[in-house]
């Protein structure tokens, strides 16, 4: 069975498990956030990784989601989709507009948190902590670029493995099964998956049943950031949220559709909405006393 034929009744009772996701135990509560039909930690990006190196030191493993806005999009036409972001022990905002949504109905997501910068600062931590990690996506050659980068970064840091499965691979059991061997037993930390959605949090859902200790983040392109190949936004575009005007103009033709006419309405939909809530929860008289 294929991790597309098995994923849709495993994100549904993963997600309706209490403590998101099935069973991991977090302790204590944390802010959350309504954005979009979907549940948001409002947490800053090193409250993030101070969230993991804890996990880590008391032995619980978990994974991170970062909900961009075409995942956002994605997860609000399909209750499976939407299923499988829930199933995230954390799950944060990868966009901007998610956090501007946020504010305009009056909450607080603090800041965006990107896979493209998890990678390095969680990279980082288990470094500091001695810990291993272990990249998966992208073409050949392009994790262990990226493995390097990392190394070049966090001098210390172990590289428990990389991988960079076929194209296709998830589309038969035998092809699952091996990558998810391959990387339980390397028995790293840290796993960045770069796959993109749905696929990524498929298989992390398949590898976390293997290693139970350890965290995985879907990250999206970020291996590739990260080996050099797709080079970042810089800094100025990152904090107005125009990182994806950046890469709209280094891939036009694979991005053009996905950006203008898919993401671009839903994202101002939801800043709508978001506001509209806002203003009709002001118009609510209050109750008499």
């Amino acid at each position: 069975m294929s991790l597309r034929a098995e994923s849709d009744g495993a994100a549904s009772a993963a997600g309706r498990t209490a403590g998101r996701p099935g069973g991991d135990g977090m302790p204590g509560q944390r802010p959350k956030v309504q954005v979009g039909g979907l549940e948001f930690d409002a947490l800053t990006e090193t409250e993030v990784i101070g969230f993991v190196s804890d996990a880590w030191t008391a032995g619980r493993g978990g994974s991170i989601v970062t909900v961009n806005v075409d995942i956002a999009r994605a997860a609000a036409r399909s209750p499976e989709l939407a299923g499988l972001v829930a199933t995230g022990s954390l799950v944060v905002a990868d966009g901007m507009p998610l956090v501007w949504a946020a504010r305009a109905a009056g909450d607080v997501l603090p800041e965006r948190v990107a896979g493209s910068s998890l990678i390095a600062t969680l990279s980082a931590a288990a470094a500091q902590g001695g810990r291993s990690v272990f990249l998966l996506g992208g073409a050949d050659g392009v994790p262990d670029k990226a493995a390097q980068a990392l190394v070049t970064r966090s001098p210390g840091l172990r590289v428990a493995g990389t991988d960079s499965p076929p194209f296709g691979f998830d589309d038969t059991d035998e092809g699952v099964q091996r990558t998810v061997a391959k990387v339980a037993a390397a028995g790293p930390d840290l796993v960045f998956v770069a796959l993109g959605f749905p696929r990524q949090e498929q298989l992390i859902n398949r590898l976390r049943q293997e290693l139970p200790e350890a965290w995985f983040v879907g990250c999206g392109g970020a291996i590739t950031m990260m080996a050099g190949v797709t080079p970042r936004a810089p800094r100025a575009l990152q904090r107005l949220g125009l990182e994806w005007v950046h890469r709209l103009a280094l891939e036009p033709r694979r991005l053009a559709r996905r950006y203008l006419r898919d993401d671009l309405p839903f994202a101002v939909g939801l800043l709508i909405r978001s506001a509209g809530g806002r203003f009709r929860r002001r118009r609510v008289p209050a109750p008499p006393r």
